[in-house]
């Protein structure tokens, strides 16, 4: 791993993307090679009639319920998208929709702000410092300048997947055998990641390219079951960052992806009709999702300062496995 860090990410963005081209190709072409042998693993969700983007099915105690599951799994890596699709399947309740947790995720956001506050006031005050003394070799300034660029990935993804794909609501992409698929290939990763990495270089030592490799990787989370902090924590420390100091610029890199995706999904949701018997449950999903977000910011880095990420690895293995045996018995 040493030296050659980028030609081993190579291949797994490589192998990760592949995964992504097969299981788009049977929702144009009705078949796929990666999956020929287990067509059901990708069947489209029917969608609700009943709902509108998938807000109003749900109710005050069921949005609290799924603000918790946002928020212990938003900074935890093990896919906050795929838990809050498949805890309300399993319960009976149905798809709650890409809109609801996306919009949801804004407590997550506004926890991650109220944690790394003064991180980012020291990051904020010097990259103007920085940039007002022209001072291109401070750390603060080129920190900032990766965090802006390593989100633009994420971006470009989401825009295509917005032009390209109108019904990702629906996509097989988003289907329960995709996301265990996506669970299992993660956890495996992670496991290399873990193995391999030396867990070394700590936040100061970040340069601009790590940033951008984080960032591509962080595009990756646009599926569901790939988890956005389990693929900027497995980039690091495939960097061979720290796994706190992994874990810590995953959260800082998030912020911004995590707040556009919610403004936006909230826009529209608004657009689309968002009542006051919508709203109330909105909220409640918000506030429930922001302090649960916090406490799991709080847990996580804390322990992987004296932990590794293995309990991860065999949390989303069995999550897959679990997920695909549902699949075979006919529950979903």
């Amino acid at each position: 791993m040493n030296g050659q860090p980028e030609k081993l990410f190579t291949w797994i963005c490589s192998f990760a993307f592949g995964l992504i081209a097969s299981l788009q190709f049977e929702s144009f072409m009705g078949q796929s090679a990666f999956l020929a042998t287990t067509p059901e693993l990708v069947a489209p969700i029917e969608p609700n009639p009943e709902t509108i983007n998938g807000l109003f099915q749900l109710n005050l105690f069921q949005a609290i319920i799924l603000g918790f599951v946002q928020g212990m799994t938003e900074f935890i890596p093990i896919s906050s998208t795929a838990h809050l699709k498949a805890v309300p399947v399993f319960l009976g309740w149905g798809d709650p929709g890409v809109t609801f947790t996306a919009v949801i995720q804004l407590g997550s956001i506004a926890a991650v702000l109220w944690y790394f506050w003064s991180d980012l006031t020291q990051i904020t005050t010097g990259m103007l410092k920085a940039v007002h003394k022209s001072d291109y070799q401070s750390q603060d300034f080129w920190l900032a300048v990766g965090i802006l660029l390593g989100t633009l990935p994420i971006v470009i993804c989401g825009i295509l997947i917005k032009a390209f794909i109108p019904d990702f609501d629906n996509s097989p992409l988003r289907s329960m055998g995709a996301i265990a698929i996506a669970s299992i290939v993660m956890a495996l990763l992670l496991a290399l990641a873990e193995s391999i990495g030396n867990q070394k270089r700590v936040l100061e030592q970040i340069k601009l390219k790590d940033a951008i490799w984080i960032g591509l990787a962080q595009a990756l989370a646009l599926i569901p079951g790939v988890s956005r902090s389990g693929s900027t924590i497995t980039a690091g420390l495939f960097l061979n960052l720290e796994r706190a100091t992994a874990a810590r610029f995953s959260f800082l890199l998030g912020i911004p992806a995590i707040t556009l995706a919610g403004l936006v999904e909230f826009k529209d949701a608004v657009e689309s009709g968002l009542a006051g018997s919508g709203l109330a449950p909105l909220i409640a999903g918000i506030i429930s999702s922001a302090v649960f977000s916090y406490l799991a910011i709080a847990w996580l880095i804390k322990f992987l300062q004296r932990r590794s990420t293995w309990i991860f690895v065999w949390y989303r293995l069995g999550f897959g496995i679990i997920i695909l045996g549902a699949i075979a018995l006919g529950w979903f």
